[in-house]
């Protein structure tokens, strides 16, 4: 299945589904408030139909925000949208994205992108490098707690609202049952932290989203370490070998 051909086909109907998941634009400005509020430049990585990107223009209301999506579908409903000039968009796979002249960071946003990319570790590492020393990068995705009772739960809900109101509203739910194979696959919330610091990152915290989707979403927020001549801060004057002062990737 093609990620982003799927999410261009189900593009019409997205809005209106997410419409129905009454804390679904809550949750992401919840978790972009972990956006310095003073952040000039961030990055909406995987933005969607602009939701996430209006999430981080509510945390980051004076940055300069560039939004990168591969689906083009979904970049068109987001353009429709009323956005002030400090956005703006671009089509494109992350992972291929030019953004010369934009970098660094100082955040990088990524809400429900992780979990859809064929080679998240790599992905983790561009953000690493497209991010200041100090910058933050905020993850917002579904990543179950490890315990049964949020597998249980992300069953049920998916196989008796989300996947029959995906088919209802667009037609077809196959985006929707990908979207169950998906999480189930996928990282859960210690996996992912622990895989955020192989990639490099520190400073890695998990917190989970309030209600039904208690150990089921989650927010996680890491930092690019500061280095000195290579080497972390935590390394800094402790004559470590030399290639524990080479950045990780």
């Amino acid at each position: 299945m093609s990620v982003p051909a799927a999410f261009d086909r189900g593009a019409d109907s997205y809005d209106r589904l997410v419409g129905f998941n009454p804390g679904y634009h809550a949750q992401l400005r919840r978790s972009a408030a972990a956006i310095p509020a003073g952040a000039r430049r961030v990055l909406d990585a995987g933005c969607g139909t602009g939701a996430s990107t209006a999430a981080v223009l509510a945390a980051a209301p004076r940055a300069r925000i560039v939004a990168v999506d591969a689906s083009a579908g979904m970049l068109v409903r987001a353009r429709r949208k009323h956005w002030p000039e400090s956005v703006r968009f671009v089509h494109s796979r992350i992972e291929e994205a030019d953004l010369a002249g934009e970098q660094p960071f100082d955040a990088v946003f990524a809400a429900y992108l992780v979990r859809n990319l064929p080679e998240p570790d790599a992905t983790l590492a561009a953000f690493r490098e497209l991010l200041r020393p100090g910058g933050v990068l905020v993850v917002h995705d579904y990543s179950l707690s490890g315990g049964l009772a949020a597998r249980l739960i992300w069953h049920a809900v998916c196989w008796s609202v989300i996947i029959p109101l995906g088919r209802a509203v667009s037609g077809d739910a196959g985006l929707y049952r990908y979207l169950w194979r998906s999480v189930t696959a996928f990282d859960d919330a210690t996996a992912f932290a622990a895989r955020l610091e192989r990639a490099g990152f520190g400073g890695v915290t998990a917190h989970t989203m309030p209600g039904w989707q208690r150990g089921i979403t989650h927010t996680f927020l890491a930092r690019r370490p500061h280095e000195r001549n290579g080497c972390p801060a935590e390394h800094t004057g402790c004559g470590c070998p030399a290639e524990h002062r080479r950045p990780r990737s």
